[in-house]
């Protein structure tokens, strides 16, 4: 088994070789396992990666993994896939399961190291399900675009931090800390170089998941999806954040998986937002399959932590690295330093917390597959 600093790869294409190898350890379980690939268009080789076999005899149970919606999460979510082809896929049983893994639904962002797609836009605020969506149904996002998105140079850290600070005590005064940040994420439609960015129409990595959903609801009786992301929550518990049209409270999964740290995607226990891709499934499933069985929970490994440091250096370090991109920086070393406190936002290099990282993730995956029956044998 793979050693958990080995885990964690340092580029997108050692990462995506990596997934395509795994086809064979995949294909010893399920003989019939194929790799997928949509390539994206533009001149650099990205693709959304997926390895999917259907379950030998019977179709009664999917497990769908998913990987880099937030493209540089995706380090820290091709770790944890890892983890779970070795240690916990030969314990499902191929006779009754099916198996979807997904490598980099944003590849792009996972190559150049951003949150976004090339359009700057959040694949986690695209997944809109009515088509009369109101793009200006967040207007306190329009009061705090000034601040949150300015238009120039990041020319010296120290002095941006003083105005950061400075900014965003006054909107804090104004706005209250919980109106100000649920303003913040839960996602805008009408700037496009802005943070949290959902688009103007629906991506293309968009489109390519939501088909891959359809055909999992309409193959299968009982889905259960696992997705994995970075950068909220405690910096060494990782969070189980289920989606606000889930009907059991949080209280009752920490029972059932026997895991600590279990949270609604709502305002009153993590944060809202509009456009999520765990929130489209549960919405295809009412509209389309209601008499099928769905569990989609994201595994949120916290870096900064939940303390008022955190909450205060997250906007700052994303107002950074977004304004370096756009409008450039005083000097490469500046660029470097707002790159360097967005990677370990997302991607953190200290190997404690990568260790404790994967100890969460396979307490949740223990606690997870027995709950829903998935576990076939046990280590």
């Amino acid at each position: 088994m793979t050693e958990i600093p080995e885990l964690f790869p340092q580029t997108y294409p050692e990462s995506r070789q990596r997934f395509r190898s795994s086809l064979a350890a995949v294909q010893a379980i399920w003989p019939q396992a194929a790799l997928h690939q949509h390539t994206l268009p533009g001149d650099e080789d990205l693709s959304i990666d997926w390895i999917y076999a259907d379950a030998l005899e019977s179709s009664q149970k999917v497990l769908l993994f998913t990987t880099g919606e937030h493209g540089v999460e995706g380090y820290v979510g091709s770790a944890v896939l890892q983890r779970f082809c070795e240690k916990f896929m030969p314990q499902l049983d191929p006779r009754t399961t099916g198996i979807l893994l997904v490598h980099a639904i944003n590849p792009w962002g996972m190559h150049h190291h951003r949150r976004g797609n090339q359009d700057n836009i959040d694949l986690n605020r695209s997944f809109i399900w009515s088509e009369d969506f109101d793009p200006a149904f967040n207007p306190e996002y329009d009061r705090l675009n000034a601040f949150l998105n300015p238009p120039s140079k990041v020319e010296n850290i120290f002095l941006d931090n003083l105005q950061y600070l400075s900014g965003l005590l006054g909107h804090i005064a104004t706005f209250g800390m919980k109106n100000f940040r649920d303003a913040l994420l839960l996602g805008q439609y009408r700037h496009p170089k802005g943070l949290y960015y959902g688009g103007k129409a629906v991506p293309e990595e968009t489109r390519t998941l939501m088909a891959l959903y359809r055909q999992m609801l309409g193959s299968y009786d009982q889905i259960l999806q696992l997705d994995m992301h970075t950068g909220y929550g405690p910096r060494y518990q990782m969070s189980l954040v289920n989606s606000a049209l889930d009907k059991g409270t949080s209280q009752e999964f920490v029972k059932r998986f026997d895991y600590p740290l279990v949270v609604a995607a709502t305002a009153d226990e993590f944060y809202a937002l509009r456009g999520d891709m765990i929130d489209y499934i549960y919405t295809l499933r009412q509209n389309e399959f209601p008499n099928k069985r769905l569990f989609a929970t994201s595994f949120e490994f916290g870096t900064l932590g939940d303390t008022l440091y955190g909450l205060f250096q997250s906007p700052r370090v994303m107002i950074h690295e977004n304004r370096a991109y756009w409008y450039g920086a005083g000097s490469e070393k500046i660029r470097a330093q707002a790159k360097l406190g967005f990677e370990e936002l997302f991607y953190p290099a200290a190997p404690d917390w990568r260790q404790k990282a994967v100890q969460d993730a396979d307490r949740a995956f223990v606690g997870i597959l027995r709950a829903e029956g998935y576990l076939h044998s046990e280590e």
